[in-house]
């Protein structure tokens, strides 16, 4: 008997201790939680913050103009890394909620709890790739037959990588069968004499350079990663064959330019590359 009662006491004590340990694992886990949405709402605070000073800056019409563009870069990239460091914050949680048994209590806190803006629409003029999932050809319940009642479309924004190709231009030579001369089909017009890149291939690293400020040796080391390799000699040599090709469409522009009773430049300078310094 007294062994009994000293049994139950033990178990008891043991069911006590174990639910003591239960609510103290429960207390962590909303204190973490707490503390995670109380971070994310910190990085939402400054993100808003730094919103609204790149709008500021946006609509300022004084001030240096280099210094403003400065300032907004730093801002612009400050604001990106945030954006991800928020986005990195809500993966995981969702992460952890997929992870949790189904059973296992949640916590939220309403008033951090993030409001994702509305998603913008897939662009209307990309072309569209149907992927159509094998559906089943039976009723998993009574294995009678099915019929089709409609079709969800989840759409998914890709991007198929550059593709490198080799444009084989063939003329055929004919011979005449009468006095046996032969005719050739004329070449085809080159952007650069006796070059070897196509138009659109010169078009993309004309924009890279300056549209992009992109230099040839990143370029160059880009076209290397796939698979292409072009020496940064050969790049400067298609670029200057590029501004001979489109000197006469330069001197138009001039032309145009220099008609106006003002020009207003801009003082600003550029800061380029060059042997030991920038």
């Amino acid at each position: 008997m007294i062994r009994a009662e000293r049994a139950a006491r033990l178990a008891a004590e043991a069911r006590a201790g174990d639910l003591e340990i239960a609510r103290a694992a429960l207390e962590v886990a909303r204190l973490e939680v707490t503390q995670a949405h109380a971070a994310r709402y910190a990085l939402e605070l400054e993100i808003e913050r730094l919103k609204l000073q790149i709008a500021k800056l946006r609509r300022q019409h004084f001030g240096t103009s280099s210094e403003r563009s400065a300032r907004l870069e730093q801002l612009l990239l400050a604001l990106e890394d945030l954006e991800e460091s928020a986005a990195h914050m809500d993966a995981e949680a969702e992460a952890k909620d997929a992870a949790a048994a189904p059973g296992a209590p949640q916590w939220t806190v309403e008033e951090l709890v993030r409001t994702k803006p509305a998603r913008r629409p897939l662009p209307g003029h990309l072309p569209r790739r149907r992927v159509v999932l094998p559906g089943p050809t039976a009723c998993a319940c009574c294995g009678g037959g099915l019929r089709k009642l409609g079709e969800v479309v989840t759409e998914t924004l890709e991007r198929i990588p550059a593709r490198w190709i080799v444009v084989q231009t063939v003329r055929e030579k004919f011979s005449c069968a009468a006095c046996e001369t032969i005719t050739e089909t004329p070449a085809p017009f080159h952007a650069i004499p006796r070059g070897r890149a196509g138009p659109h291939l010169l078009a993309e690293i004309t924009i890279g350079k300056f549209g992009l400020h992109l230099p040839l040796t990143r370029q160059s080391a880009v076209f290397a990663q796939e698979g292409v390799d072009l020496d940064v000699s050969t790049l400067c040599d298609w670029m200057g064959a590029v501004a001979v090709a489109t000197q006469p469409l330069s001197a138009l522009i001039a032309e145009h330019v220099m008609k106006a009773e003002r020009l207003h430049a801009d003082d600003t300078p550029v800061p380029v590359l060059a042997k030991g310094k920038t």
